[in-house]
């Protein structure tokens, strides 16, 4: 059988190296860091019986030019660069576990939040040019923050949150009532999240539903002095009309870890002082990727009985 594995990530990770070679000794794995067109993936993984996967896109066309495959292993936890139909009437087996990098990108989430509310972000690069500014922000403890997703990250969030005692708003599509009555969670609508909250963080899939969730108007209603974190996925923030906010202070400050198009292109919002940007590392802790990328291998020794 041949295994080829697509993210440079896993395929670098020399734990991860000696994990898949003892159970697939003839792997293909990237350590080049090749970034594929679509063309390049499909000329990379045409011969392959099953794939590790994080980010690159497995459509309609690039199966229909895999015909040996059988399982899509998914390094990672998001299933929106996957056509799942495209795959179950093809008979190709998607291996995949939810919440497997949930605290290293709760864990971001946090710390996001902190280097707001105590200025860190801004005082760092100003003491870099030159400026003593001893503005020290304010505590997290006591804030309203407000989650729109309750899944596997969601809820590590709000376990991570626990010690600072916040007013902790939430908003999902799922019915999860005891759970927040458990934790002593409001739930409420999307709009008094955006509306009431000190910090609101974006926890969702990006599809149809949440594709541009959060535009001009919806910036506009939140309190100028108020932060959005997206730690999930690009599209859902739009990126145009967040630019907009920032530069005329609507809102207090942004941090991103995703975006539209990867890398982003857009200088004239990664520049702006009240935004923090990471390049899409919320779930690549060193811990986290191991976990991923040994969850992705398990799969393919479950598939093959290994």
């Amino acid at each position: 059988m041949k295994i080829v594995a697509t993210s440079p990530s896993f395929s670098r990770n020399r734990n991860l190296q000696n994990e898949i070679f003892k159970y697939f000794p003839d792997a293909v794995l990237n350590t080049d860091g090749k970034k594929f067109s679509q063309d390049e993936l499909i000329e990379y993984i045409k011969d392959a019986n099953g794939i590790i996967v994080g980010l690159d896109n497995i459509d309609e066309c690039v199966l229909s030019n895999c015909p040996n495959l059988k399982i899509i292993s998914k390094y990672g936890v998001g299933l929106n660069n996957i056509d799942v139909q495209a795959c179950k009437r093809r008979k190709v087996v998607i291996g995949w576990t939810g919440g497997v990098n949930k605290l290293s990108v709760a864990e971001m989430a946090l710390g996001f939040m902190l280097m707001f509310a105590r200025n860190l972000f801004m005082s760092t690069n100003e003491l870099k040019s030159g400026i003593w500014n001893k503005s020290a922000g304010f505590q997290l403890s006591g804030k309203s923050i407000g989650i729109i997703g309750i899944g596997h990250t969601g809820k590590e969030l709000v376990r991570l949150l626990k010690p600072f005692n916040c007013k902790i708003f939430a908003n999902d599509v799922i019915d999860q009532t005891d759970y927040y009555k458990e934790n002593a969670i409001t739930e409420t609508s999307k709009d008094e999240i955006f509306k009431t909250c000190d910090f609101v963080t974006i926890n969702t899939p990006h599809n149809a539903d949440t594709h541009n969730m959060v535009d001009i108007n919806v910036l506009k209603s939140m309190k100028n002095s108020a932060y959005i974190i997206n730690i999930a996925r690009g599209g859902i923030i739009n990126e145009t009309d967040l630019k907009k906010a920032l530069k005329n202070n609507i809102i207090a400050g942004a941090a991103l870890d995703a975006y539209v198009k990867e890398p982003p292109c857009d200088q004239e919002l990664l520049v702006l002082p009240n935004l923090i940007c990471t390049p899409h590392i919320g779930g690549n802790a060193k811990e986290a990727v191991e976990a991923m990328g040994m969850s992705a291998i398990e799969h393919l020794k479950d598939f093959y009985k290994l």
